[in-house]
């Protein structure tokens, strides 16, 4: 069984900014858990544990999603909920294609049972992970405020498989699919 999901990778420059807002945070007494700046990215449908004749057909089915390369940009650093912060996330802004390739995906995934997603999707890149919050956390967030991350282009997604570790989680391509 393998652990995957689809997503859309970031620049290097955007990734490197975002290490910035990284960095800002660390200042923070709050225990946070940080993402590898190499490995933060959009993630556009978490799959699960899957079996090797399971990820065939879904590398087949992600290979003819149909699609054009669109701009991403990174703004606002925050938390997924200010009163029980578990993840703090860069918003991206991508003018609603991520929802769209999200439908795409999801047409070509349920078929083989995957479920769809019941809530709207919300374009982000987890900067870090919140194991403890304090006042201090929302000190460095504010100032965050108002900064942009950069814009890049997205010109195919990944379908990635995530292998956890005490370290944090480490991921391999399994399929890259270009526009």
């Amino acid at each position: 069984m393998v652990r995957t999901f689809v997503a859309l990778e970031l620049s290097e420059t955007v990734r490197g900014q975002l290490k910035e807002a990284q960095d800002v945070l660390r200042a923070s007494s709050s225990r946070l858990t940080f993402v590898d700046p190499s490995l933060i990215h959009i993630t556009v449908k978490f799959l699960g544990e899957v079996d090797d004749k399971m990820l065939v057909r879904i590398k087949d089915a992600l290979k003819l999603v149909p699609f054009q390369p669109f701009p991403v940009s990174a703004g606002n650093v925050t938390v997924n909920n200010p009163k029980r912060p578990h993840t703090v996330w860069c918003a991206i802004d991508d003018k609603g294609n991520g929802e769209r390739l999200l439908s795409l995906v999801e047409d070509a995934l349920s078929p083989m049972g995957f479920p769809r997603e019941s809530r709207k999707f919300t374009p982000h890149a987890t900067v870090a992970r919140v194991k403890y919050s304090d006042p201090s956390l929302f000190a460095a967030l504010d100032q965050l405020k108002g900064r942009s991350y950069g814009e890049c282009m997205v010109s195919g997604l990944k379908l990635k498989k995530s292998t956890l570790t005490p370290r944090g989680p480490v991921y391999e391509d399994l399929l890259e699919v270009n526009w």
